[in-house]
């Protein structure tokens, strides 16, 4: 298949906040051309549903196994994006027909690179069914059977996008989406891409302010603003191994676990956290080939001005410039939906969705299982 093709990407991401909607018409390769997107928030108590599922998806040593509800959560969830699908779709005055593929990430529940296991809760023939349009979905899976960590794989998204950037032109550059977990993407002067989680990102502090105050986050940083960072609290996380190891891995909304027994305040554990948050990033920049020079930032932590601050203070010290994504007309919220739009079209082309210096497999690999809306499948 050849061509730009018009897609729609969903993003669900680790936060558990909503679906990411977002249309991109691109060829897969060169050519992006950024369309109209859209969040849809989840209420409160199906986010609640999904953080038990999290803890469900604890029992699964199988992909396909759904023990408890997590059947019903499914379904649940993928009516979800194809209602999102939809209200895209109405908001723009576009029809089903207008549009060749949508890709579909679903809820991680679970993420064990070193178990070669990955679980993405979503029904691709379902949504298929629903929106009369073909979906691509379950794009990590193919990088794990070929040696890989299963994520990142917006990198080569990512990629794309500074290559029509002019103010990345000739510099180090680093695409930081700060979501429930950070991650880094690479793009080196030279052109060569490196990726990998950087370590915690929005998840902490949500825990901590939800258990605290009864709110889901700490809009804007505006609990953290009113607080000192501990530093005991912050060095149980700074120095955890995960940032000194020299072999880059994928992580687990688990892997870093709140504060348990911590003293600290309210305002002093969200402040604590978004610094630990900004660091992460640095500490893990730190794997990189070359040192960057210029720090690209999106997802819902860039809305964080103390995360944001810590950031830019910490990468000034290292001679580094950080923006957010806006800054560059770029969409900072819908460019993991973007990327996941992107990837369905290089999965329907064959292409490679990732490679050895972003998940680690063993040569690049395409990937994606196809669900054609007139078989029903």
């Amino acid at each position: 298949m050849t061509g730009v093709l018009t897609a729609i990407g969903l993003m669900s991401g680790t936060s558990l906040d909503g679906i990411d909607v977002a249309l991109v018409r691109t060829d897969g390769e060169t050519v992006v051309e950024r369309g109209p997107s859209m969040g849809c928030s989840y209420d409160a108590a199906f986010r609640r549903r999904l953080q038990g599922a999290l803890e469900t998806a604890k029992a699964i040593n199988e992909r396909n196994e759904r023990p408890g509800d997590l059947a019903d959560i499914e379904r649940e969830l993928t009516l979800r994006h194809a209602q999102a699908v939809r209200a895209l779709l109405s908001e723009n005055s576009l029809e089903p027909s207008q549009i060749d593929i949508v890709g579909f990430h679903g809820q991680t529940v679970l993420h064990r690179p070193n178990l070669r296991l990955t679980v993405q809760l979503g029904d691709g023939g379902l949504l298929a069914r629903e929106t009369g349009i073909d979906v691509v979905h379950d794009m990590r899976a193919n990088d794990m059977v070929h040696g890989g960590q299963g994520a990142p794989l917006i990198p080569v998204y990512h990629a794309a996008l500074a290559a029509g950037l002019p103010r990345a032109k000739g510099r180090a550059v680093v695409f930081v989406n700060i979501g429930g977990i950070s991650n880094l993407t690479f793009i080196g002067s030279g052109g060569d891409i490196v990726a990998f989680d950087s370590g915690p990102g929005n998840t902490l502090i949500d825990q901590w302010v939800e258990a605290h105050a009864g709110i889901p986050f700490d809009q804007g940083g505006m609990i953290a603003s009113e607080g000192s960072v501990d530093p005991d609290l912050a060095d149980r996380y700074l120095s955890h191994a995960f940032f000194t190891d020299p072999v880059r891995r994928s992580l687990d909304r688990n892997d870093f676990q709140p504060p348990e027994g911590a003293a600290a305040s309210l305002e002093d554990g969200a402040r604590t956290l978004a610094h630990v948050t900004a660091a992460a990033i640095l500490r893990s920049a730190r794997h990189l080939p070359e040192r960057p020079s210029l720090y690209v930032v999106c997802g819902g932590g860039r809305l964080n001005r103390i995360i944001m601050g810590d950031l830019a203070a910490l990468a000034e010290v290292e001679g580094a410039e950080v923006v957010a994504a806006e800054a560059l007309d770029l969409n900072g919220d819908s460019m993991e939906a973007e990327a996941w739009a992107y990837l369905a079209v290089r999965s329907l082309r064959g292409l490679a969705l990732t490679f050895p210096g972003t998940t680690g497999v063993t040569s690049p690999v395409t990937g994606g299982v196809l669900r054609k809306a007139a078989l029903g499948d």
